[in-house]
């Protein structure tokens, strides 16, 4: 049996009953999460375009809706993550739109999305050693958009393996200049999830599809991974969750950025900054050697207020300058006016992000993004760490993140974490200094979310305009009918004056 048949048996027979209770309580704040996203891409003027270009989030035809609402959830950095890749943006907004096309009701939607985030995560695993990261790894989507309607429609297993091997046949390679110096950001979801679509309706209409398309040795893994790590795929089926390594994103940014928008917003407070930029003499933030690197491949991108909106999530300085003068950072300071105020471009000018040595071995110690990986791959990972770092195999501080033994695959992830340490120091014009540190975000995979996670997204929901009555609908889904999940969605989709259109008539599933 090839791994998409492995697969594709298991992920046709998925049942909620199976499903341990704090993964289902995960999967809840994600659907909310993710409808927040939703809602702040729609608030941008990038989101309008994009709806003017491919139609409203619900659509008669589910998977044009599936597409928009992959896109409108993407590119501000609003989406969540787990170990491996940013899920939500397939494994909630295809689900999302084929409950409400089949008239589905709550136990359904958690059933499709919590089955989309174990496929789109383990195909992401297996190859999250090598040239994609993040929401550049575009064929996440892919396989989330397939498992996400797939299970919607409760299609058979033979089905599900001809739909992923048709998907994986030509996936997407993401090029970074584009992807963040242009508006084809706002693709970077939708264009996949289209892909998706196109493979369902081919499987359906009887096309087959490359069975052992991950493993071949010139097929997905031998192009995609540096170091593959096939056995990732289907280890601990039913039994090792991958949505327990969720974190959730509480604010917009890039990776590696919340810790020091944490630290940033604590700092504010202490020292009252308000808009006195001027009495700040210079910040300095220190963190590892991935948000270091995603800082510096976005740097060549900025250009002030006409900063690409696909380059701005990524600047650290631009994101701790605005925390720091205003004590926040939403959606609304990645849009006009707020990008236009000259006082935080002045004091992103002070901002110096530095490598720290000690907070690159803790990224590496942690499950998430990267140290489960390497762990599985043992002495494989050397040549990509080595890579990566742009130091020898013997990593950072001559302490090797990589284990000379690999891990059991098959092992549970529950009580992951995800370490994306920051230290912020701002020192002001009168003399004084202060320093904050923060090793796992707030929202970020760890014991402290484990707890919060609820409030934590009913939050920030709230803050996109959502109203309480949704909200509660989704704190208890699994007890919601069909007709109450489909009046919930129609209400989160819903933005005040600018309102979703909601097509009726005619749809296709």
């Amino acid at each position: 049996m090839t791994l998409i048949e492995e697969l594709s048996a298991w992920a046709s027979g998925t049942r909620l009953d199976a499903v341990p209770e704090r993964v289902v309580g995960l999967t809840k704040s994600q659907i909310l999460s993710q409808l927040a996203a939703i809602r702040a891409g729609l608030a941008h003027p990038l989101g309008r375009r994009l709806v003017r270009a491919f139609g409203p989030p619900v659509q008669a035809d589910a998977g044009g809706s599936a597409r928009v609402l992959a896109g409108l959830g993407s590119w501000l950095n609003l989406d969540d993550t787990a170990y491996a890749g940013h899920l939500a943006n397939s494994t909630v907004a295809v689900p999302l739109a084929y409950v409400l096309a089949l008239g589905l009701d709550g136990r359904a939607l958690l059933t499709s999305v919590i089955t989309a985030n174990e496929c789109a995560a383990r195909v992401t695993a297996a190859a999250t050693l090598g040239p994609f990261r993040g929401q550049t790894a575009a064929h996440t989507s892919l396989v989330g958009g397939v498992a996400g309607r797939l299970r919607a429609q409760d299609a058979p297993a033979e089905r599900w393996a001809d739909a992923l091997g048709l998907a994986l046949s030509m996936p997407p390679w993401t090029l970074f200049p584009a992807y963040v110096g242009s508006d084809a950001r706002a693709l970077g979801a939708l264009v996949p999830v289209g892909m998706a679509m196109d493979a369902c309706d081919a499987a359906e209409a009887g096309f087959g599809g490359p069975r052992d398309i991950i493993e071949h040795e010139d097929g997905f893994l031998a192009r995609f991974a540096t170091v593959p790590l096939p056995e990732v795929t289907t280890a601990g089926l039913g039994s090792r969750w991958h949505t327990d390594t969720l974190s959730f994103k509480v604010r917009p940014g890039g990776p590696g950025i919340d810790a020091a928008v944490d630290c940033a917003l604590e700092l504010h407070r202490e020292l009252g900054l308000g808009a006195g930029h001027a009495e700040v003499t210079e910040v300095v933030v220190e963190a590892s050697l991935y948000t270091v690197q995603v800082d510096r491949t976005s740097r060549p991108y900025l250009a002030g207020p006409d900063t690409p909106a696909g380059a701005l999530p990524l600047s650290m300085a631009y994101a701790v300058a605005t925390a720091l003068l205003h004590g926040d950072l939403t959606t609304a300071d990645f849009m006009a006016p707020a990008v236009r105020e000259a006082a935080r471009w002045e004091l992103a000018e002070r901002v110096e992000l530095v490598h720290d040595e000690r907070m690159t071995r803790d990224l590496f110690s942690s499950v998430a993004p990267f140290g489960e990986a390497l762990r599985q791959a043992g002495d494989r990972g050397k040549e990509w760490t080595a890579r990566f770092t742009g130091v020898t195999a013997a990593g950072p501080a001559g302490s090797s993140p990589v284990c000379a033994e690999p891990v059991d695959p098959a092992r549970s992830l529950e009580g992951s974490t995800k370490l994306t340490p920051a230290r912020v120091t701002v020192r002001l014009a009168d003399g004084r200094t202060a320093v904050r540190e923060r090793g796992i975000p707030i929202g970020g995979a760890g014991e402290e979310t484990s707890r919060s996670h609820p409030e934590l997204m009913r939050a920030k929901f709230l803050a996109q305009g959502g109203d309480e009555g949704t909200a509660a609908v989704f704190a208890d889904l699994e007890h919601a009918t069909a007709a109450e999940l489909r009046h919930a969605l129609e209400a989160a989709l819903a933005t005040g004056a600018g309102a979703v259109r909601v097509q009726r008539r005619g749809r296709r599933l």
